[in-house]
């Protein structure tokens, strides 16, 4: 569309357009949030929740059609075609850029019902995101540090409850949770000082998804192992998509079965700790193989193109 302009045009346009449909949508589930605070009824709740998701589901759609203006991408999307959108599914996904969400909530929209996030419980205070979070459902969930628990072992399982109180309301609306199980964005920097054994990858912490699935295991349809790649972007990724120099994205959805986690076993027993974050590293060893795999066969196709062009 108008990729012709110069990045510095991109980067102003795409910038101004992503605020003003950031602040629309953003300002609509706020006034979402106060009818359901003013009328705490469950029914109402849940009607207000629909209209709200509608909103997050208006807000990733013209994400969209921002990319598509100022871009010409290439979605390169693999293991849609059996999702539901009146299904539960929790997420795991490498994290490579701020622009993950945006790429995901697009992709995932018309396939599976709009996805949710993990956010703490002091992100519930700060105004409006606040309201606006809790307007759509977003389960806040409470974490005590080992050290607070070993001054003060009542709190054992406390944090549990209060997620599984978070996620109540799940169980009236198919939902999606989508949990970055490498806890931080991926840079060759940080896969350094982790020592990480992987080429593409941080460590993935079992903690959060094992949490997650003790609290509300039983509801998921399905756990979707998703792979993001960005095949010929620079490191910055959020600013070359705002520039206009993304020009493949490429995502792979598998559905694995939901794992059985026990939380009193988990948060007590050792072996069954590392039997846990054995499995998930065995996730995660084959989605590096997958990403280094990907990005071989593009490295191959944009070779074989720039011969074709040059001979």
């Amino acid at each position: 569309m108008l990729n012709f302009l110069p990045s510095t045009i991109l980067f102003a346009l795409s910038t101004l357009l992503l605020i003003l449909n950031t602040i629309l949508w953003s300002s609509l589930v706020c006034v979402g949030g106060l009818f359901k605070l003013l009328l705490p009824w469950r029914p109402w709740q849940v009607l207000v929740t629909r209209l709200m998701n509608t909103f997050m589901w208006a807000w990733a759609t013209w994400n969209g059609g921002i990319l598509h203006l100022i871009a010409k991408v290439e979605w390169d999307v693999q293991g849609l075609e059996h999702l539901k959108k009146d299904g539960w599914y929790l997420l795991i996904s490498n994290h490579l850029s701020g622009f993950d969400i945006a790429a995901q909530t697009y992709i995932f929209r018309n396939h599976i019902p709009m996805l949710k996030f993990f956010l703490k419980k002091e992100l519930l205070y700060i105004p409006l995101m606040g309201l606006g979070c809790w307007a759509l459902d977003m389960p806040f969930m409470n974490r005590t540090s080992p050290e607070k628990l070993k001054k003060n072992p009542k709190l054992k399982g406390k944090d549990l409850a209060t997620t599984r109180r978070s996620c109540e309301k799940f169980k009236d609306l198919p939902t999606s949770i989508i949990n970055y199980v490498e806890g931080s964005r991926f840079t060759d920097a940080k896969r350094k000082r982790q020592n990480s054994p992987y080429r593409h990858l941080l460590k993935p912490k079992a903690g959060g998804i094992a949490f997650t699935l003790s609290a509300m295991g039983e509801q998921f349809d399905a756990l979707l192992n998703v792979t993001v790649v960005y095949p010929d972007a620079p490191k910055d990724i959020l600013n070359a998509v705002m520039h206009g120099k993304v020009h493949k994205i490429v995502i792979r959805v598998e559905a694995l079965p939901v794992p059985d986690v026990d939380a009193e076993q988990y948060f007590s027993e050792p072996e069954y700790r590392v039997a846990f974050q054995r499995w998930l590293n065995q996730i995660w060893e084959a989605k590096d193989q997958q990403i280094d795999n990907l990005l071989t066969q593009h490295q191959q196709r944009t070779a074989n193109y720039n011969d074709k062009v040059l001979s």
